[in-house]
């Protein structure tokens, strides 16, 4: 009986020891958290590409339908951004195989002319209908929903607010595990320059399409933008009175 009253004794008289010896501590600690936004932004790349024997003739059926698929973008959405994003020209050889020991000889057959053009837009609903104009002359090449820079502006308060909460329920729990009060807790240091804007949209990425050939009507194709991820890192030093 003795014995069992001195272990329960050495426990009560360890508890307030411990609490005593991490007095002045300094603790690191870090804070996360994200945000989900919906995409409010869509870039899309159309592109057109063309095949001849003669270059120029290539270069100029590129020029013509560019233009044409161009003016009817800005037709249909006149605040969309646009942006040349490429423009090659290269030839096309023939390779005549030959045996053994013999040397390929390289016959140039034609010339591939092709250009991009980078639409970036915030009319998410129309652009179905901007998508399929421009697709009776050029091909859809890819398209990439995210924020704005409106939006990651309107979303940073949130952002900084959700990881500094988290931040701030850490230190609660920690305080509350090792025997501290809130009042014992000094904040030294907060360390926002880790916390960068980390944005993670969910993409939508077009396959690769042929051109399309004539005028002909094109279907409107179905977006959805989906949302994006906006996460913040930062870390805190804490010391204990």
């Amino acid at each position: 009986m003795k014995k069992i009253l001195g272990f329960t004794v050495a426990m009560l008289v360890s508890v307030p020891l411990f609490a005593q010896s991490i007095s002045g501590a300094v603790i690191s600690l870090a804070g996360n958290a994200e945000i989900k936004a919906d995409n409010d932004q869509a870039v899309v790349t159309f592109f057109i590409e063309e095949q001849d024997k003669d270059k120029a003739a290539a270069a100029s059926r590129v020029n013509q339908k560019m233009k044409t698929g161009t003016d009817l973008i800005k037709k249909e959405d006149p605040q969309a951004e646009l942006s040349t994003r490429g423009y090659y020209t290269y030839p096309i050889y023939n390779d005549d195989v030959k045996a053994a020991g013999q040397v390929a000889k390289h016959q140039l057959v034609g010339w591939r002319s092709g250009q991009y053009l980078e639409a970036k837009t915030q009319n998410l609903k129309h652009l179905p209908v901007t998508a399929a104009a421009a697709q009776t002359v050029l091909a859809l090449n890819g398209i990439n929903f995210g924020l704005s820079d409106a939006a990651v502006a309107k979303f940073e308060s949130a952002r900084i607010a959700a990881g500094y909460k988290d931040f701030s329920d850490k230190v609660s729990m920690i305080t509350h595990a090792i025997g501290k009060k809130a009042d014992d807790v000094i904040i030294e240091s907060l360390d926002f320059d880790n916390a960068g804007t980390n944005i993670r949209p969910m993409m939508v990425a077009a396959p690769m399409m042929q051109r399309m050939k004539g005028a002909a009507p094109v279907e409107e194709p179905s977006f959805e933008p989906g949302y994006t991820t906006l996460s913040i890192h930062l870390i805190g030093k804490l010391r204990l009175k």
